[in-house]
C-alpha cells in the first residue's frame, strides 16, 4: 500500500509540471466503483491494555460526486453501501461484527486534466457512523456499541481517459477513524481503525 501511495504521489508531482487543459469550473463528475476498507494491522487494546483488538477488511460498491468550483479544483463527496467488519480479540477469536458508513468530503486538485493520464490529490474530512453491532463467541449476548468518528482524510489517484467523457480511476485514501468502544454500557477503550481505502471506479464527466 505504501508503494501504491508513493507511486500515485510521484505521478501527481510529475504531472504538475505538464501544461494542462484545466477542467472547467461548473463541471460535474460521478465515479461509480468498488473499494476495500483495509484497517491498519494494530487496532489498539481494550480494557486497560489487556485485550488487543483487530478489525478485518471489507469491499463494497462506492459512488463519488464531484463539483468543480474552479478549473481543476473540485469538491468531492464520497458515499458507499454499508461496509461490514468482523471484530476479533486476541485469544478469544471473532467476538462481534459491525457495519459502518464513511461519508467523506474532500477538496482536490486534478493535474494534467487535458491529458490521457490525470493524477489527483485531495484532503478532506470524514464522518464514520457505526451501527448493527452483533456480538458472538465469547461476547455472545452482550451489548456492544461503537461510537461515531470524525477525522481527516487524504486522497490520491490517477484518472486514465477512455474517451466520450469517461475515465478509469485507480485511487487510495487514508482515513483517520477512532471509535470509542462500550460493552454493556461500560467504556472499554478506543479502537484505532485508521484504514487505507483503495479500489477502482468508472468516472463520467458531464
Amino acid at each position: 500500500m505504501r508503494l501504491i501511495s508513493s507511486s500515485l504521489l510521484a505521478l501527481a508531482l510529475a504531472a504538475a509540471a505538464v501544461p494542462a487543459a484545466a477542467q472547467s469550473a461548473g463541471d460535474w463528475t460521478v465515479a461509480v466503483g468498488a473499494h476495500n476498507v483495509d484497517p491498519k494491522s494494530d487496532n489498539g487494546t481494550l480494557a486497560a491494555g489487556t485485550l488487543p483488538v483487530s478489525v478485518d477488511s471489507n469491499v463494497r460498491p462506492t459512488i463519488a460526486l464531484e463539483y468543480f468550483v474552479r478549473d481543476a479544483l473540485g469538491i468531492e463527496v464520497l458515499a458507499a453501501l454499508p461496509f461490514q467488519h468482523d471484530i476479533a480479540i486476541a485469544g478469544l477469536g471473532t467476538v462481534a461484527t459491525t457495519k459502518h458508513l464513511p461519508p467523506t468530503v474532500s477538496l482536490q486538485y486534478h493535474f494534467n486534466n487535458g491529458g490521457k493520464v490525470s493524477p489527483l490529490l485531495g484532503l478532506g474530512v470524514n464522518y464514520t457512523t457505526f451501527f448493527s453491532e452483533d456480538t458472538r463467541g465469547a461476547l455472545a449476548g452482550a451489548d456492544l456499541e461503537l461510537g461515531d468518528s470524525r477525522g481527516l482524510a487524504a486522497h490520491a489517484g490517477v484518472d486514465i481517459r477512455l474517451g466520450n467523457g469517461g475515465a478509469l480511476r485507480i485511487d487510495a485514501r487514508w482515513i483517520d477513524i477512532d471509535s470509542s468502544v462500550r460493552l454493556d454500557g461500560a467504556k472499554l477503550g478506543t479502537a484505532s481503525i485508521d484504514p487505507w481505502v483503495y479500489g477502482a471506479a468508472y468516472v463520467h464527466r458531464f
